[in-house]
């Protein structure tokens, strides 16, 4: 029998290396995903690979078997089961079931309305990479007894790590049990997990199905990359649902009827673990199973032409019958498939085991969100794909779905398992999941799940909660930890629903105003906001769209800067893990939207390439006048541990934003008691001496300053206005999709990230020396804005905008006076320059200038007033 992974090795080299049992436990295939080339494909999960029901759910009765010996009852009875959305949440509950006394709650990327979220981590790797943890009961993590962490692969250990990480920050314990079906961790790896155990102070144990590890040549991902291009172009276009290219699986006539059967699901039993499941109600669900499954043979049996209200019942589809001269039962011995869906995994497995138990011949996998290469080779694991659209309305919005190794597998039927949560209108549409499996298997019956609705103040968890000493100390963390509010604001925005950075890049702690219409005429803004008619924040300018002139600008910039860049990059960032980074604890990145975004994103990819490091990051509001968005301050306290929080911005100008967010910090703390947060603020350059954490103090040309959104993941500046932001609401903000042929984000953090390492050196040379010296701030850039304001007469301070980026916002967003430029400034000036001439703005070469350039807003501005020159400027 031809392995599954040879087509993937032949092509790319990567080898299997380990047990004589893992080429039967996994094949290869190729992601198609720009982060990882190669896919284990399990062919005992129950994912990708159809597989006995009975194999599935055997292979984690027996880890958490294992687990039990290990721990001893008295400490099973103790523990708390984890396991990993959306691969292994089944694989989890099989081991809390072979465990016999734990609770279990599995990771999600739903979102719930009203739940307050106990944690959450990040997968690197992932396509869909945010896990919320969303038990009913939020005691649940809370005991003291071992954590047992459950994934179907163990493959570099930063899941598993990034989650004891995060959980132990909040829910510290003595003993964690990792388990996997296979652990394949690389040579390098092995000994991160003790070093990690003794780092934190607990137990860390692993037990796995078989071990090994994986042979990657030099550049498997360009090369994977390369072969799925190559090969997509034969596949039928995404929602024609075959996706074989050779002909296997190929689209049978569409459309019979298919039905829809009753499964009488046992109340008050979840769908799953996604809430939290206990002992009890698997015990309830083993008593329910036997007549469910036969509920199910029934409906396989009864002729879908008898019921003319079938089609009905499935929102209206429309689908021409197979012809069915006679109402006749299935054939003995059917192939039948349990399809899962996603997270929900776990209902349908023990569907499928009760199936099999009453003597039927099923398969059992589910759909999923990861995107695979499908290659119709007996060598390959994933041999046809199925397409269709989302149908849960998730989180992160619209976007495929798949299900692998249905089309022509020869199923005779299949039982679709969804929650109700699930069963939408997109299930049933023509191009929805229904219809893909009715045009390649004769029957299709759909079974639906009543999806769990969690009580918060109930708690199905006491007999298994370990119940920890209460002190008055403990009393008043729990009272203060996580303010009811906070549990109540929404999960981070990420791309690409809102912006073109990768979702793990950043997440937006805003909201979406992408649909209000808040841009102003530069003129009329200006007037508004001299006047004191409005704030600056409470519109946005029109965006501004670069000539090819400028573009061309700022591409001959990015060549020249983007090493100096990246110098400053890692100077920052190793200055802030020199400093800010605690035993247990990471630092968590916060950058001020949207200049410091850029810059936190890559001081992210810096500390991920030089350290391994994965640093949560997000973007925040600051207004000046009006502070820092404490809703976000409240999210992020409900989150993670204030002291960990680094604030990150592009460059200091004068230091007012550094100023507005000591105070604002110091007003969320007195009004609303939790304290924590450092105001301090790490930028890439600090001309202005400001800061004591920086990259550089010069003050040069950084080419996002050179544009707006266009530079900073397609969003708009930040807003800020009564009647769109409630005072619970997080600030707001515009991503401007439109603008996506235009979009240099990515392209400008690649162009710095690509000279990480050959700054490398210099890097710690910097970091070496600033850590010695004494980096107070001096302020000088503020006391040259003062005398700048009285020498032109502005006297006002907030229309002198110093430094290259703030002369360039001027540019862009404002309605400038003039530009002083210090005189043999030049190399970073040229855009100015270009920019000034645009516009028709003066450029005045001074000497003796702390900055490269100021730009001086036109003081007291009305569409009709002169400045000091007797000229008034406007835009062009």
């Amino acid at each position: 029998m031809v392995w599954t992974g040879t087509w993937v090795a032949e092509r790319l080299g990567v080898e299997l290396i380990g047990d004589e049992a893992l080429p039967a436990l996994l094949g290869l295939a190729l992601r198609r995903n720009p982060k990882r080339a190669h896919l284990l494909v399990s062919s005992v999960l129950g994912k990708h690979v159809p597989q006995r029901p009975s194999v599935v759910y055997g292979s984690g009765l027996d880890l958490g078997r294992r687990v039990r010996a290990l721990l001893g009852d008295e400490d099973a009875a103790r523990s708390v089961v984890l396991g990993y959305a959306e691969t292994a949440t089944a694989l989890g509950h099989a081991v809390a079931d072979g465990l016999g006394l734990a609770p279990y709650l599995h990771s999600t990327r739903r979102a719930v309305a009203g739940v307050a979220r106990a944690g959450g981590f990040e997968e690197s790797h992932s396509h869909a990479t945010s896990h919320l943890l969303l038990p009913e009961d939020p005691k649940l993590l809370a005991g003291d007894g071992p954590l047992v962490l459950v994934d179907d692969e163990f493959s570099t250990g930063n899941t598993v790590l990034n989650t004891v990480r995060a959980l132990h920050e909040r829910y510290p314990r003595d003993r964690y049990v990792v388990v996997a079906l296979v652990d394949m961790r690389s040579a390098a790896d092995l000994g991160r997990l003790d070093a990690f155990a003794a780092e934190i102070g607990a137990r860390v144990d692993l037990i796995s199905g078989a071990a090994g590890t994986v042979r990657l040549p030099e550049g498997v991902l360009e090369k994977g990359q390369a072969l799925v291009a190559e090969h997509e172009q034969a596949y039928e276009p995404a929602g024609t649902g075959a996706g074989t290219g050779s002909g296997t699986g190929a689209a049978a006539p569409r459309g019979h009827a298919y039905a829809r059967v009753a499964l009488d699901w046992p109340e008050g039993v979840p769908d799953g673990g996604r809430h939290g499941f206990t002992p009890d109600q698997r015990d309830r669900l083993e008593a329910a199973l036997p007549a469910m499954a036969g509920r199910i043979t029934e409906a396989l049996r009864a002729d879908p032409s008898a019921d003319p209200s079938a089609e009905a019942a499935l929102g209206g589809a429309s689908f021409e019958r197979r012809p069915t001269p006679t109402p006749t039962p299935p054939p003995a011995g059917p192939r039948l498939l349990v399809l899962g869906f996603e997270e929900l995994m776990y209902a349908p497995l023990r569907l499928g085991t009760a199936l099999e138990d009453a003597g039927h011949d099923v398969r059992y996998s589910t759909t999923t969100r990861s995107p695979v290469l499908a290659v119709d080779d007996p060598g390959y694991a994933i041999r046809t794909r199925l397409v269709f659209p989302a149908h849960d309305d998730p989180a992160d919005g619209p976007g495929e779905r798949y299900a692998y190794n249905v089309a022509g597998a020869g199923f005779d039927a299949v039982v679709l398992v969804v929650d109700s949560t699930a069963d939408t209108p997109a299930l049933h549409a023509p191009e929805g999941l229904l219809a893909q499996l009715a045009a390649h298997i004769p029957r299709v019956v759909l079974a639906v799940v009543p999806s769990y609705t969690p009580t918060p103040t109930a708690s199905p968890y006491a007999p298994y909660e370990a119940t920890p000493e209460v002190t008055e100390a403990t009393e008043v963390t729990e009272a203060t930890e996580a303010p009811e509010r906070s549990s109540m604001l929404p999960e981070p925005l990420r791309g690409p629903a809102f912006s073109s950075y990768a979702p793990e890049e950043v997440g937006w702690l805003l909201q979406d105003l992408s649909d209000v219409e808040l841009e102003a005429p530069t003129e009329e803004r200006e007037e508004a906001i001299q006047s004191g008619g409005a704030h600056y924040a409470e519109s946005l300018p029109v965006e501004y769209q670069p000539s090819d002139r400028y573009q061309e600008l700022f591409h001959a910039a990015l060549e020249t800067s983007a090493a100096r860049i990246a110098r400053a990059v890692g100077t920052v960032t190793e200055t802030v893990l020199a400093e800010r980074e605690r035993p247990g604890h990471r630092p968590v990145l916060v950058s001020l939207a949207r200049a410091g975004t850029p810059v936190g994103v890559l001081m992210r990819r810096w500390a991920q390439a030089r350290h391994g490091l994965d640093l949560p990051h997000y973007a925040v509001s600051i207004v000046r006048g009006r502070g820092i968005d404490s809703n976000a301050l409240r999210w992020l306290a409900a989150h993670h541990d204030p002291a960990d929080v680094v604030f990150v911005d592009g460059w200091t100008g004068k230091g007012a934003i550094t100023r507005e967010l000591a105070d604002a910090i110091k007003e969320f703390e007195a009004a609303e008691g939790v304290t924590g947060f450092d105001p301090e603020i790490a930028v890439l350059a600090d001309p202005g001496s400001c800061v004591r954490t920086y990259g550089t103090r010069e003050d040069f040309l950084i080419p996002s300053a050179c544009l707006n959104s266009t530079v900073s993941g397609l969003i708009s500046r930040t807003v800020l206005r009564a009647d769109l932001v409630g005072p619970n609401d997080f600030h707001g903000g515009k991503f401007y999709r439109e603008l996506a042929g235009a979009d240099v984000s990515n392209a400008f953090l690649d162009a710095v990230a690509a000279r990480f390492e050959e700054v490398g050196a210099a890097v710690d040379a910097d970091v070496k020396e600033l850590l010695a010296a004494d980096r107070t701030p001096t302020w000088e850039g503020w006391a040259a804005v003062e005398r700048i304001s009285e020498e032109y007469g502005i006297h006002d301070v907030n229309l002198v905008k110093p430094g290259v980026g703030e002369t360039t916002r001027v540019l862009l967003r404002r309605v400038p006076w003039k530009i002083l430029a210090k005189r043999g400034a030049e190399a970073d000036l040229a855009h100015v320059r270009l920019l000034a001439e645009q516009r028709g703005v003066p450029v005045e070469e001074v000497d003796e200038l702390p900055y490269s350039c100021v730009g001086l807003i036109h003081p007291q501005y009305t569409r009709g007033a002169t400045g000091a020159d007797g000229k008034a400027v406007v835009s062009q």
